[in-house]
């Protein structure tokens, strides 16, 4: 059997010409703008952002986009501000891509722009790891999605949705079930459940991430304050960029590996849809949630995964961090790495918050594909059994406890 997967292609626009330069930047204001408007007004239908947007000068394959996402915001994602920082959104009618080896850059890609006779192709330099993809792309193999254009300070990168056809991964009869956390404290945290216990949990330090981002917004800081050369602050950039990049890279394969060891292994990830929309803690604290990129490491997971066979669920992420994974009702995280449970008939005391969290995900795939969502107002005793969406879960409770402690896993 075989299943649609969805995957985003990425790529950065060469080095654009000062008259490209000028109209993708112009394109990309004159959509900030239509969006913003059409927000606004409260427009939550597609004729209501369609009255709004169309005196805007913009390709059609952006208005298309807007007429959708912008209800989106009000009904699927109750957005209260939007971020000024918006990518374009293109429709899939925009991915109009060619290749020829002869070119330095052999990928380019039209861009759409209003009017008739505008449109020009751009040279883009893709993801090597992704090239079978783009060419499945290109020969009608894969399908595209949504297009997002984003500017990152003198650089363009181009994002592409797109589905393809993949074996899918059969779940064994009687699992492992693998939960992974992905925090900042800990990058991620993995924790197998084997018969509702954890089992040699791993953990990957988030602290090397932490200090980059720290170092690159201070460098970046410090060189426009002195009017350093443009060439300088991009050189800088790139530079931590692509070390960001390498740490993905490295626990997303450390991961998997660590799933590899148990019998056979289904990985469970929170579910991380509409992250960037849903948040709503303030611009300074989206901005530091954002950049950690949890999607892109979730999605990496994913990626290795299903090169290895493994199988990925998903799971409801709320209260992972607040629950206890033994006794299923809410504790406390009076420290940063403590999870604490109050109640005085569970085993647990103190608990690695990470490690807990991790737990509870795993817990929380239902076999039988079932849910009851987690609402804490609620009796927190046990109800159905089912554990997709829930952190209700049935498990007997050890008179000794043979699970791991706090002081197990810390410094």
């Amino acid at each position: 059997m075989s299943e649609t997967v969805t995957k985003t292609l990425q790529a950065t626009l060469a080095t654009p010409t000062t008259g490209k330069e000028q109209r993708l930047q112009r394109l990309l204001d004159t959509y900030r703008d239509a969006l913003h408007d059409a927000f606004d007004a409260r427009a939550n239908t597609m004729s209501a952002v369609n009255d709004i947007i169309t005196p805007y000068d913009l390709p059609y394959q952006a208005k298309d986009a807007l007429k959708s996402y912008v209800p989106k915001l009000r009904k699927t994602y109750d957005a209260r501000e939007i971020d000024d920082e918006h990518p374009l959104r293109l429709v899939n009618r925009a991915a109009r891509f060619d290749y020829s080896d002869e070119r330095e850059h052999g990928f380019v890609w039209q861009v759409p722009m209003p009017g008739r006779g505008t449109n020009f192709w751009i040279p883009i330099q893709i993801n090597p790891e992704q090239e079978s993809l783009w060419f499945d792309l290109l020969n009608d193999d894969a399908k595209a999605g949504e297009l997002r254009l984003q500017r990152h300070r003198t650089s363009w990168e181009l994002h592409v949705t797109v589905e393809f056809s993949v074996d899918e991964p059969t779940e064994p009869d009687d699992p492992t079930y693998i939960g992974f956390d992905v925090g900042e404290s800990a990058l991620i945290t993995g924790c197998a459940l084997k018969r509702d216990v954890p089992r040699e949990p791993m953990l990957e330090s988030g602290s090397r991430a932490r200090h980059l981002r720290k170092e690159m917004f201070t460098t970046l800081k410090r060189l426009q304050e002195r009017d350093a050369a443009e060439w300088r602050i991009d050189e800088r950039f790139n530079y931590y960029q692509n070390a960001l990049t390498d740490i993905v890279e490295k626990a997303s394969l450390e991961a998997v590996e660590y799933a590899q060891q148990f019998d056979d292994p289904v990985i469970v990830l929170e579910d991380l849809s509409y992250i960037r929309e849903q948040l709503d803690y303030g611009k300074f604290m989206n901005r530091r949630l954002h950049a950690w990129a949890f999607a892109r490491l979730q999605g990496r997971i994913e990626d290795k995964a299903a090169e290895v066979g493994i199988p990925v669920e998903s799971v409801n992420a709320a209260y992972t961090s607040k629950t206890c994974h033994a006794c299923d009702r809410l504790g406390r995280r009076d420290e940063q790495a403590e999870f604490v449970c109050p109640h005085d008939d569970c085993h647990i005391t103190k608990f690695q918050a990470d490690i807990n969290a991790a737990a509870n995900i795993a817990a929380r795939v239902d076999p039988w594909g079932e849910s009851v969502p987690w609402e804490p107002e609620r009796d927190d005793s046990p109800r159905n059994g089912s554990a997709s969406d829930s952190a209700t879960v049935h498990r007997e409770t050890s008179e000794k406890s043979s699970q791991m402690t706090f002081a197990s896993y810390t410094d």
